[in-house]
């Protein structure tokens, strides 16, 4: 009987590790065909999980885009937060790359000085910022452009090319949305449609030579405006993705149930009101007797929707008031008011980049008890505002300064502009046997409330200034950047508008702050007592000059001995806050040594402990087997 020879162990040994190699090959080049778009985010703020919206615009591309990421390597070599900063953009775009399945192509191009990749970069719309090494300047933008899709005719369309001329790390908050937008920009065919209903001279006039507001220029060049009679509407269309609705004056109720049903079907809606709007021409007084007071509102719907606002009151912000030239002299206007980045919303992707918007005559906003609706705010005054009656705003015309007499802060912020969400009831219930009415809005509704429509004029916000010969204008406020961002975030996809501001990457480390803030309330404490002692001293000095001032005027020997004591006092102070700055330092390195002892010695000899403890079980275990 013939016995089979079992193979040496060495000979199985190598057959599995060969084995294993050949598996191990095998599921990596399967998980990188098949398994290219999985991803596994530990991170506890979810900074690389792509949100629904930017996912649903990725899956939507119809067609190819090849993004260029432009980056100084060489130039931020001594700039340690850019460059942390451009690996959170690589990764970002890396993510929605491997989501896109190969419609969209990355590439990370360094710019050099004088190179062909620097004036592409340029020449694509980026902007360069200074204070690179040796004085170069850092490019950190992203180009993006379309292609035809390989194999298929060209369907007529030109390549587009839209940029993000520069990464701000400020607004890494809003990375995902910036690239988000793009994306969705270049997959556009064409302009949003943006319609403009508007009692006031907003287009100009050209009989007599009257320019549109700068605003509305700049609005013309990124979208395709169009003015809508407000005596003639019916209906908006569903063509219009955004609707301005500027300083309503007497509208009808066809027109107001037009905008009604527009923004229950969805609709964007941006409503302008003003207490008092200065560059209403209307006469006061017409021919026929009736009065305007050059205010608008629009009770109805406002109602409906829960907002409460009233069109006799006027925001005054003695804090925040603008200095304006009347009769050659200088004076504080307490209702034309400068909102600066306290009173903007950083968290709102419209307003997080402005840094000044001005204001005047401004109403504001609230909710009503029965609301079902959020107001979240865009703009607001700060505490030191206060409502007054519009007609005491005009009486002041000619002496602002009055209205600072008897002024009483409300300590509360005014909303002046605001994002109201639903869901929207109608306002004209009583159509609803209407065909097509719709009685409720869906829960994600908003409309967009400014209660203020100077803001939109030029004298508050541009200036024109002669250069060589031409007339050139100047901002010196974000009054145009504040509705151009608002038409732009607006126009875009429901995708898009849901895609809101993100974590940072940055991970403060708050054991520190904690020990800082510490620190920092000692100081104030120690700050206050030496004050404090000095006050007294001096009034002390003061005593006893008073008490001495006819003994000459040398110094006295009390009085040296007072300067003397208070000399040493504040020395010792000195050395105490000195105390509390290094023993906080201490602190601070024992915290410091604690994390390195933590990850250099015990994580490695924990792990190595747990081995060994594995080791020497399998060995023992292996004994107890062997017959």
């Amino acid at each position: 009987m013939l016995r089979l020879r079992t193979p040496p162990r060495r000979t199985l040994l190598y057959a599995a590790l060969a084995l294993l190699v050949l598996v191990f090959v095998g599921l990596a080049l399967a998980s990188g065909r098949w398994l290219r778009s999985a991803r596994m985010d530990l991170t506890a703020d979810k900074l690389y999980t792509l949100t629904p919206g930017t996912l649903t615009i990725v899956d939507g591309m119809r067609r190819p885009l090849r993004l260029t990421l432009y980056f100084s390597d060489h130039a931020t070599r001594d700039l340690p937060q850019l460059r942390s900063y451009e690996q959170r953009v690589r990764e970002m775009l890396l993510e929605m790359v491997a989501r896109s399945r190969g419609r969209i192509r990355l590439s990370v191009v360094d710019p050099v000085p004088y190179s062909d990749d620097e004036a592409s970069a340029e020449g694509g719309g980026l902007s360069p910022i200074n204070g690179g090494s040796n004085g170069e300047r850092v490019f950190f933008g992203l180009i993006g452009t379309t292609l035809r899709p390989s194999g298929e005719p060209d369907d007529g369309r030109d390549a587009r090319s839209l940029a993000i001329p520069f990464f701000d790390p400020a607004r890494e908050a809003f990375l995902e949305y910036d690239i988000a937008k793009l994306l969705y920009e270049l997959g556009e065919p064409t302009k949003p449609h943006i319609g403009v209903v508007s009692s006031l001279p907003v287009n100009g006039n050209p009989l007599i030579g009257e320019q549109p507001w700068t605003v509305f220029r700049q609005l013309e060049q990124q979208f395709e405006v169009h003015m809508i009679d407000p005596a003639g509407l019916r209906r908006v269309g569903d063509d219009i993705q955004v609707l301005l609705l500027i300083h309503p004056k007497r509208l009808s109720d066809e027109a107001q149930y037009a905008l009604d049903q527009y923004v229950l079907r969805g609709g964007h809606l941006v409503v302008f009101v003003d207490p008092d709007a200065e560059l209403d021409n209307a006469p006061y007084v017409d021919s026929k007797g009736v009065t305007d007071d050059h205010d608008s509102n629009l009770p109805r719907l406002f109602g409906a929707w829960g907002v409460a606002y009233d069109p006799r009151q006027v925001v005054l912000d003695r804090s925040r008031a603008l200095q304006i030239e009347l009769a050659g002299s200088s004076l504080s206007h307490p209702a034309m008011l400068g909102l600066g980045a306290q009173e903007l919303n950083r968290s709102d992707v419209v307003t997080s980049s402005l840094q000044r918007i001005n204001v005047s005559t401004a109403g504001s906003f609230d909710l009503l008890p029965t609301a079902t609706t959020r107001l979240l705010p865009l703009m607001q005054s700060s505490t030191e505002a206060q409502r007054v009656p519009v007609q005491r705003v005009l009486e002041a015309a000619s002496d602002p300064g009055v209205l600072l007499r008897d002024y009483r802060p409300a300590q509360t912020h005014d909303v002046i502009a605001a994002r109201l969400r639903g869901p929207f009831a109608s306002a004209f219930p009583e159509r609803a046997g209407t065909a097509g009415h719709l009685a409720r809005s869906g829960p994600n509704a908003e409309v967009i409330l400014i209660a203020d429509t100077d803001l939109l004029s030029d004298r508050l916000w541009v200036e024109s200034q002669s250069f060589l010969g031409q007339s050139m204008l100047s901002a010196f406020a974000n009054n145009g950047d504040f509705v151009t961002n608002l038409v732009d975030n607006l126009s875009g996809s429901s995708a898009l508008l849901s895609i809101g501001a993100r974590y940072t990457s940055q991970r403060p480390f708050t054991r520190v702050q904690g020990l800082r803030a510490a620190a920092d309330r000692k100081f104030l404490l120690k700050e206050q007592e030496l004050e404090h002692e000095l006050a007294e001293t001096r009034s002390r000095l003061d005593e006893l000059q008073s008490g001495k001032a006819g003994r000459g005027s040398g110094m006295t020997v009390e009085q040296k001995r007072e300067v003397e004591q208070f000399q040493q006092r504040r020395l010792a102070i000195n050395k105490e806050l000195r105390d509390v700055q290094h023993q906080l330092n201490a602190e601070i390195d024992a915290l410091g040594t604690q994390l390195k002892v933590l990850n250099i010695v015990l994580v490695p000899v924990l792990v190595a402990l747990a081995g060994l403890l594995y080791g020497w079980r399998r060995t023992r275990r292996s004994r107890r087997q062997r017959p």
